[in-house]
């Protein structure tokens, strides 16, 4: 009885290995790698998901990663990509390093999957001629070719960039832990559409500030993950220029969030300052639209600049 169990046992045993190597070589098979960027040469593939290792788009701090890449092989060393700048097509020579890492376009990939019908890339951060085992190169992009998108799918490109189920999910429940607790730093989420403030009274002006800088290698998410805000205020009681960090919740109300300090004896008048100036001067004269992600209203982080003059 005993050996027939064996017997039985190492049967399933063999039966799951070949069941195994069938299922590796089915997907092998419909990810064609065995593909060539020759092989695809003039095909037009256009970027329609970029995400996280995870299978979502956007990180814990609200940073949305966006596919909006547009490319063609013309050689196995030559690559096409679209600059929205220049509004064409642009040339870069596609070079080899080894194993499946590529260099174009001046960023670093690994080659997932080829195929005639989608490409799978993963982008790799890369610095001293190292990559870096971070989030950075946990990023993967799913390309779609042109003729696949548009007689197979029968759908457009902006449909299929829009975000997933699983994006409008977390996003909801990021937005819904930010909203009951606002002040706690576990919970900021930035907001993709950061907070609008419009003036309503001739006293007072506001102007969102760029915090894109290319020459720190800052990303254009910097705009939405770190909004800024000039303010100036005429006819204040007295003249001041602060600088402080702001939670901005869905009702509009505006609370001192932190600010820079060396003296921790004067940080409790000073911070009863700065909530005066909003609860006297923002709070009335400014329409405040929060921030929202996805059209999900949720608090969020701003830095304010505010001046205020005599006269």
């Amino acid at each position: 009885m005993t050996s027939k169990i064996k017997a039985l046992s190492y049967l399933l045993i063999v039966f799951c290995v070949w069941l195994t190597a069938c299922s590796s070589s089915d997907k092998n098979t419909v990810n064609n790698s065995e593909l060539t960027f020759e092989d695809l040469k003039g095909i037009v593939f256009h970027e329609v998901r970029r995400e996280f290792k995870n299978g979502l788009s956007f990180n814990e701090i609200g940073f949305q990663q966006e596919p909006e890449w547009t490319l063609a092989f013309q050689a196995q060393d030559s690559v096409d990509v679209f600059s929205p700048t220049m509004n064409k097509m642009v040339g870069f020579y596609l070079h080899h390093d080894h194993k499946s890492y590529y260099n174009f376009a001046k960023e670093w990939f690994s080659v997932i999957s080829l195929a005639k019908d989608s490409i799978v890339l993963q982008r790799l951060e890369v610095q001293s001629l190292r990559v870096k085992n971070d989030v950075r190169s946990n990023v993967y992009m799913t390309f779609y070719a042109d003729n696949y998108i548009k007689n197979k799918l029968k759908t457009t490109i902006a449909e299929l960039r829009k975000p997933s189920k699983q994006d409008t999910l977390f996003v909801t429940e990021r937005a819904k832990q930010a909203n009951l607790h606002p002040l706690d730093s576990n919970y900021l989420f930035a907001a993709r559409n950061p907070v609008k403030f419009t003036a309503i009274s001739k006293n007072i002006s506001v102007e969102k500030t760029s915090t894109f800088d290319k020459a720190l290698s800052q990303s254009k998410s910097y705009a939405y993950l770190y909004p800024e805000y000039e303010v100036n205020i005429s006819k204040a009681y007295k003249e001041f220029n602060f600088a402080f960090r702001v939670i901005v919740e869905t009702s509009g109300k505006l609370t001192v969030y932190d600010f820079p300090t060396f003296d921790e004896d004067t940080e409790k008048a000073q911070r009863k300052v700065f909530q005066g100036i909003l609860d006297v001067y923002l709070a009335n004269m400014l329409k405040i639209e929060p921030g929202n992600t996805l059209g999900i209203k949720h608090a969020s982080l701003v830095t304010l600049y505010v001046k205020g003059k005599m006269n």
